[in-house]
C-alpha cells in the first residue's frame, strides 16, 4: 500500500461531524449503517444501487439479510486500519442510493463485537488463537487479530502483569452507536448486571454480570 492510499486519516469524531453522515455510526470496526428494505428482494436493489454509487470511489463491505442491508466503511489495508477522508465520500454515495430505493436508515440497529484475553506470555497466546482462527494481524497493532475476511469478530489481547486469580480473563467488548451507549448501559444494569467503571466515560464503560464476569461497552467518536 502506498503512501497516498492511507493518507486522510480521520478520527471517529470528524466521520460523524462531517455532513452526510447522520446514517452512520463508527463502531470498534468501522463506521457502519443499517438500511431497512423491508424484503429481500428490497436489499438486492439497494446493493445494486450502492455498487453503481460506489464504482470507481471505493468499496463497501455489505451484509444483505432480508430485512435489510448493513454496509461498513473501513480501510484494512497492511499498513493501515481505520477511517480515511475517502469514506465520508462513500458514506454519502451510500446514504444518497438508500434513500433513492426507499430504505430506511436505522443508525439504532448496528453494532460490533470484540473478544478480549488477558494473558502473561502475550505472544504465545496471540500465536496460538492467530492460528487456530486463521485470522491475520491488525495494522499497526501487534495486539489484535482480525478475520481477513471481515467477517468474524475480531479478538483483541491485553499484557497482564502478574496472574488475577477469581477473575475473568476473557471477556467481550460490545461497540455501539455513541448517541446509544447509555441506554444499553441501563438496560444491562437492570438485567441484573453492575457498574464496575466508568473512568473511561465516554469512550468505554466496564460492566459485569451477576457473577462478576466483565464486559465493555465501547462508543466511538462520543463527545468528551
Amino acid at each position: 500500500m502506498s503512501d497516498n492510499q492511507v493518507s486522510g486519516r480521520i478520527r471517529p469524531s470528524a466521520f460523524h461531524a462531517a455532513p452526510g453522515t447522520e446514517d452512520w455510526r463508527v463502531l470498534g470496526e468501522g463506521a457502519c449503517a443499517f438500511f431497512r428494505t423491508g424484503s429481500f428482494a428490497g436489499g438486492v436493489r439497494l446493493v445494486e444501487a450502492i455498487g453503481a454509487a460506489v464504482d470507481g470511489v471505493g468499496e463497501v463491505d455489505l451484509d444483505l439479510r432480508a430485512e435489510g442491508v448493513t454496509a461498513r466503511l473501513i480501510e484494512a489495508g497492511e499498513e493501515y486500519y481505520g477511517l480515511t477522508e475517502r469514506h465520508v465520500e462513500l458514506a454519502r454515495r451510500v446514504s444518497e442510493a438508500a434513500r433513492e430505493v426507499g430504505a430506511v436508515a436505522e443508525p439504532q440497529g448496528v453494532q460490533t463485537v470484540q473478544v478480549t484475553i488477558d494473558a502473561l506470555e502475550q505472544p504465545a497466546v496471540v500465536a496460538f488463537w492467530r492460528a487456530l482462527l486463521g485470522y491475520r494481524d491488525r495494522s499497526g497493532s501487534p495486539e489484535d487479530l482480525i478475520d481477513p475476511l471481515r467477517r468474524g469478530a475480531p479478538f483483541y489481547f491485553q499484557q497482564m502483569d502478574e496472574p488475577r486469580p477469581q477473575r475473568n480473563r476473557v471477556h467481550v467488548d460490545v461497540w455501539v452507536p455513541h448517541d446509544l451507549a447509555e441506554a444499553r448501559i441501563a438496560a444491562a444494569l437492570a438485567a441484573g448486571g453492575r457498574l464496575v467503571t466508568d473512568e473511561h466515560a465516554p469512550n468505554h464503560w466496564v460492566l459485569a454480570d451477576p457473577e462478576g464476569n466483565e464486559a465493555c461497552v465501547g462508543a466511538a467518536g462520543a463527545a468528551g
